[in-house]
């Protein structure tokens, strides 16, 4: 959900591996089915695991299901053997906590506490929000945490706490929902809150601050959730940000604003960026949602009369980001209708209507795409330029994070419990 987005029984939680940028991209081409970060080894949704299941329920291919205290709609992510969440235990007076369990059978390794915020940082909150909705990131040595104006902070495999940075507070509005990213030695994320909107870059090593960059928005509601995305233009790194009122691309090193393109008021950003066929695919999100397909090659300044190449307002994704497959574009609305164009023209091939309402982000594997609803029913879809429904699969319970794959299995976060769905 939001980035990454927004039970009592014991807590779950273990390690994962490398998460720098080219470590992500190394991994994908190698074939390796980590999964350490939103949306998976490049941040885009896309698992070259095998073996990955098709059809389940709650009773069937539950390889097991476990109990998650407190709330949390933060992706699991898996490395080495190991899943890592975070949650919010308590009612008014909540504790942050990063969690670590064993994939093989859901056993909790390790529960640490990081935050314990004031009521009201965590008090004003959308009914789909939590206050631990960040998915973290994991590398070879460390987990990183992301609880959006609540604090950031970096642990080891083993649980135990390197750093916290909670300088970089801000006002949310309906409280916190993006994921960090990590490139090279930097994490990366942006606190678009109800004013003064940012985004930022922690050294990954301390915590410390590198850079703040403000967004200087346009538009009338500043607050936004997106999850920012690592790219190569000609050769150099730039971190894609959408933001309220625009998408910017900024220098890694300096955090300088590279250029913009504008679109108009749109605001509460949620869909992280896809990049594919030089193109950078993002969603303006709230209230009427466009899709845009950007060129960031030779972008500079305000781009927004230049580097766009195609727009689409029909089922655009508020919450849900998109997803490229081959020559495919597969996303779906928060209404429920799945759609696939030609990812370079913008065409649509196909579009049909899913049950429920969508928060999570599809992801991919073995060429077919996995749709998430939020009332708990999985839709898979064979890849391509016909619609082929494969199986509805119903766990029968919320569900708004979205799926990690890895190891030949789906990992699925509900409302209450994980649960590790198997052939």
């Amino acid at each position: 959900m939001l980035g990454g987005m927004f039970a009592p029984a014991a807590f779950r939680t273990i390690a994962l591996a490398s998460c720098s940028l080219a470590f992500f991209r190394t991994a994908a081409l190698a074939g390796e089915t980590e999964w350490p970060q939103f949306r998976g080894p490049t941040g885009q949704g896309i698992s070259a695991a095998v073996h990955v299941p098709v059809v389940w329920s709650a009773t069937s291919h539950v390889a097991w299901q476990v109990g998650v205290a407190g709330r949390g709609w933060s992706s699991p992510v898996f490395s080495r053997g190991r899943l890592y969440l975070t949650a919010a235990v308590g009612d008014a007076d909540k504790t942050l906590h990063a969690l670590c369990l064993d994939a093989a059978d859901g056993r909790v390794l390790w529960d640490t506490e990081i935050f314990h915020p004031d009521a009201a940082s965590v008090a004003a909150m959308h009914p789909k929000n939590s206050p631990a909705s960040g998915t973290p990131v994991v590398t070879a040595d460390r987990l990183y945490v992301h609880f959006g104006h609540m604090g950031t902070a970096a642990l080891d495999l083993a649980g135990k706490v390197v750093w916290r940075q909670t300088e970089l507070a801000y006002s949310p509005v309906h409280g916190t929902g993006g994921s960090p990213i990590l490139v090279s030695d930097a994490l990366v994320f942006s606190g678009d809150g109800a004013k003064d909107p940012f985004i930022a870059a922690l050294d990954a090593a301390t915590g410390a601050l590198r850079w703040k960059t403000p967004r200087n928005s346009p538009a009338k509601k500043q607050f936004s959730f997106s999850t920012p995305l690592a790219i190569q233009v000609a050769g150099a790194t730039q971190i894609i940000s959408p933001g309220s009122g625009f998408v910017g691309g900024y220098d890694v090193k300096d955090g300088r604003e590279l250029w913009r393109v504008c679109y108009g008021e749109g605001y509460s950003v949620i869909p992280r960026p896809v990049f594919a066929h030089g193109l950078l695919f993002v969603s303006s999100s709230f209230d009427a949602a466009v899709l845009y397909a950007i060129k960031p090659d030779g972008a500079s300044g305000d781009a927004s009369a230049t580097n766009i190449a195609w727009s689409s307002r029909k089922a655009a994704p508020h919450s849900a980001s998109t997803l490229v497959l081959g020559d495919e574009l597969y996303f779906v609305s928060d209404a429920g209708i799945a759609t696939c164009a030609d990812a370079r023209t913008g065409d649509v091939l196909w579009s049909e209507r899913l049950g429920g309402g969508f928060s999570a982000s599809p992801v991919a594997a073995e060429g077919r795409v996995y749709f998430q609803n939020e009332a708990g029913v999985g839709y898979v879809v064979k890849a391509g330029k016909t619609f082929e429904l494969l199986a509805t699969n119903d766990l029968g319970e919320r569900t708004l994070a979205s799926p990690a794959v890895a190891d030949g299995a789906l990992y699925l976060r509900s409302e209450t419990r994980l649960w590790k769905i198997t052939p």
